[in-house]
């Protein structure tokens, strides 16, 4: 299998302008989508995955420009979009047409940390929404020829992603976050022989797991030093692809603990097999973090003036990491 690889915005969130946006802690000097194709240039991206509200505010005109730039630096376009979260779908297909984008990264709920209950959304209206959303974009995507690739991210589990695509038709992919298989209870290679014929896109991220009296943290750490075994993921996609495109992705700047220990946790899933969820926990135990270190980021600390060491470190550390790996060139 070829692998392409490339940058997404949201390992980068405080040094882009992202994190903290309209509050006291934003990032005064965020770089935005300029600042992105600096360091993905820098990192020789090969894919570049671009957040739609960026894009939403340019003209045809300099989306065209956009995209020739995009060519003479060898990078492929994505489209990220999401559900209600990111502007509507109509501005992400609008991009997509205009840098000639054949994926759409897609978000579905506001769901994180696997928790159906917690998120203040009522779990089956919601997935009656996104199933109605979903009959209404399909085929718009696929009238023009795209893929919208919805990643699990720490919302639905594998089964549930592969019931999507097979409910809507050719236009729906997946993109798989490699380390948001964690949240929802399953084990990276369990998780990816379910949805590797789907998958249409990667995220490379991982985590050092930290094991709790509710459940476990998962904890932001550079791609290829936590819990998930990146290149065995990848192995299990080129069984099913002759290529395939992926973006790195340090996770978030906020811990996620996953409270599986909590009864009402388990709200919405299907029952697991004890055998699957043993072969979570023994993922989740490989370079663990110790019950008693300090899993906080700079952002969690409020050392704000650390952050953009922090992040561009991290990315330059994943980069080197996949690299060595063979996985990035």
């Amino acid at each position: 299998m070829s692998i392409r690889v490339g940058l997404n915005p949201y390992g980068l969130t405080y040094h882009l302008g992202l994190q903290g946006k309209g509050t006291a802690r934003a990032n005064p000097d965020g770089k935005g989508l300029e600042g992105f194709i600096a360091i993905a240039t820098e990192l020789k991206a090969q894919v570049l995955e671009i957040f739609d509200p960026w894009l939403a505010e340019l003209s045809e005109q300099a989306l065209s420009d956009l995209k020739a730039r995009l060519a003479d630096l060898g990078m492929t376009p994505v489209i990220s979009a999401g559900l209600n979260m990111m502007g509507p779908l109509e501005s992400a297909l609008r991009s997509a047409r205009l840098l000639d984008a054949k994926v759409i990264r897609f978000g579905l709920s506001p769901v994180l940390e696997g928790s159906r209950t917690m998120w203040g959304v009522k779990w089956f209206e919601l997935q009656h929404a996104i199933r109605e959303a979903l009959a209404k974009y399909a085929p718009m995507a696929e009238a023009e020829g795209r893929v919208l690739a919805i990643e699990n991210h720490q919302d639905f589990g594998s089964a549930e992603l592969v019931d999507f695509c097979q409910e809507f038709g050719p236009a729906m992919g997946i993109t798989i976050d490699m380390g948001n298989t964690f949240p929802v209870g399953e084990g990276p290679m369990d998780f990816v022989r379910r949805v590797a014929p789907l998958v249409r896109h990667v995220h490379l991220k991982d985590y050092r797991v930290q094991f709790t009296d509710e459940g476990y943290r998962l904890v932001r750490c550079a791609i290829g030093e936590g819990a998930v075994p990146i290149k065995a993921m990848l192995d299990e996609i080129g069984k099913y692809h002759i290529d395939i495109n992926c973006v790195l992705e340090p996770g978030a700047l906020e811990a996620r603990h996953i409270r599986f220990l909590k009864p009402e946790w388990w709200h919405g899933y299907r029952p697991m097999p004890a055998s699957a969820f043993a072969a979570t926990l023994a993922a989740a135990r490989i370079n663990r973090l110790g019950d008693d270190e300090d899993f906080r980021t700079p952002w969690e600390r409020q050392a704000d003036q650390e952050l953009l060491d922090y992040e561009l470190t991290m990315i330059r550390r994943s980069a080197a990491n996949m690299r060595a790996l063979g996985i990035m060139t």
